[in-house]
C-alpha cells in the first residue's frame, strides 16, 4: 500500500483491512468487489487486484507460506525490485537494498550524484549506492532507517540538514547545496481531459456499469460517461457517450456539478448531468457490467475517487 501513499494515509486502510482479513487466507479468499470496497479511495487499484491474485497464488499453491526466496517472491502479481527487496529484508532479515524516492534523495545529497532521480536511466547507479551502503547483518532495519530519513528529515524541500544524523558525511551539506539536489528532470506539462457523466434515472433507480478489470480503476463501478469531444457540448458528450456504452437513449435533465481530480499522469474536469432513460436495452461496448440500483444501496459498491466527489450530491428520486 505504502508505495507513493503517505503513512498517516495508509493507516486506517491497514486497521479495517486486518480486521476484516485477519488471516492470508481470509483474504484469498474474499471476493474481489470485497477487496476494492475496502481499498476504495486510496488509488492505485491495480495493487488491490495484484494483492488479491498474490495472496490466492500463496494459499493455493504454496500451502499458504509468503516465500523467503527472492526471485520466487517478486514472480508473485504486483511484486517488483522494490517489494521484493522491502519484504525480504524487513520480514526475512535478507540483504537487499530497497531503493524508493526517499531513498534516491538521500543518496543524491549524500553523494551530491548529477544523475536525476527521476530519470529511469539513473535507477542502476543508486541501485548501486544503495547497495554499498546496506547493512548486510540488519538490512532490514537499516532499509527502514533510509526511507524515514527521506520522508522525515531529508524531504524534498527544507530538509532539516542540522538534524539529520549523517550530515557530516552529506556533500551536499558540506558544501551547502542541498536545495539544489537531487537533481530532476522537469516533468512534461500533465494533459487536462473534459469527461462528461450521467446520472441515468428509471424507475427509481440508477445506473452503474463496471469498468475492465485490468487498466485504470480496473473492476470498479462508475457513473456512464467519456471524453468530450472538441467543439462538444458536454451535455451532448453525456448523452453520446452513455449510448455508446450501453446502447440506451438518454435525454439529459439538468446539471448536477463539475468535479476536478488529479490521476497520476493526467487531471479530468467532469461535469456531471442528471439523466432520463428514454428507450433501448442495455448492450455494453466496454464496461463489463451493470447494474440498475436504488441510491440507498450505492455503498455497497466501489466507486473510483472522483465519482465520490459527487455521489453526495446525488439527490433521492
Amino acid at each position: 500500500m505504502l508505495q507513493q501513499t503517505q503513512v498517516k494515509t495508509v493507516i486506517p486502510y491497514f486497521l479495517n483491512f486486518i480486521n476484516r482479513f485477519p488471516t492470508l487466507q481470509d483474504f484469498a479468499g474474499a471476493d474481489l468487489q470485497t477487496v476494492l470496497k475496502m481499498w476504495e479511495g486510496l488509488g492505485y487499484y491495480a495493487r488491490a487486484r495484484n494483492f488479491h491474485k498474490a495472496a490466492d497464488i500463496v494459499v493455493k499453491d504454496m500451502e499458504g507460506i509468503i516465500p523467503d526466496d527472492f526471485q520466487t517472491f517478486i514472480k508473485l502479481p504486483g511484486v517488483g525490485d522494490y517489494i521484493g527487496a522491502a519484504v525480504q529484508s524487513i520480514a526475512f532479515g535478507h540483504p537487499f537494498a530497497v531503493v524508493d524516492g526517499n531513498v534516491k534523495r538521500v543518496l543524491a545529497r549524500i553523494h551530491r550524484v548529477d544523475a536525476p532521480v527521476n530519470k529511469p536511466g539513473s535507477h542502476r547507479q543508486f541501485k548501486i549506492l544503495a547497495d554499498l551502503h546496506l547493512d548486510e547483518n540488519d538490512p532490514g532495519t537499516f532499509n527502514q532507517a533510509m526511507m524515514e530519513l527521506g520522508a522525515l528529515i531529508c524531504s524534498p524541500k527544507n530538509p532539516r540538514c542540522p538534524s539529520c544524523p549523517v550530515s557530516e558525511f552529506c556533500k551536499v551539506f558540506l558544501s551547502d547545496t542541498a536545495d539544489q539536489f537531487p537533481r530532476r528532470i522537469e516533468p512534461k506539462k500533465i494533459p487536462v481531459f473534459h469527461i462528461a457523466a450521467g446520472i441515468v434515472r428509471k424507475n427509481g433507480k440508477l445506473l452503474i456499469t463496471r469498468r475492465k478489470l485490468n487498466g485504470l480503476l480496473g473492476g470498479l463501478w462508475e457513473f456512464p460517461g467519456g471524453k468530450v469531444e472538441k467543439g462538444e457540448e458536454a451535455s451532448s458528450a453525456c448523452i453520446r457517450e452513455i449510448k455508446e456504452e450501453t446502447s440506451i437513449i438518454v435525454e439529459t435533465d439538468a446539471y448536477l456539478t463539475t468535479i476536478h481530480h488529479a490521476y497520476t499522469h493526467f487531471k479530468i474536469r467532469m461535469d456531471i448531468f442528471y439523466c432520463r432513460y428514454i428507450s433501448g436495452r442495455i448492450h455494453l461496448n466496454g464496461p463489463i457490467d451493470h447494474k440498475w440500483i436504488r441510491l440507498t444501496d450505492i455503498d455497497r459498491f466501489a466507486f473510483p475517487k472522483a465519482n465520490l466527489k459527487f455521489i453526495p450530491l446525488i439527490q433521492k428520486i
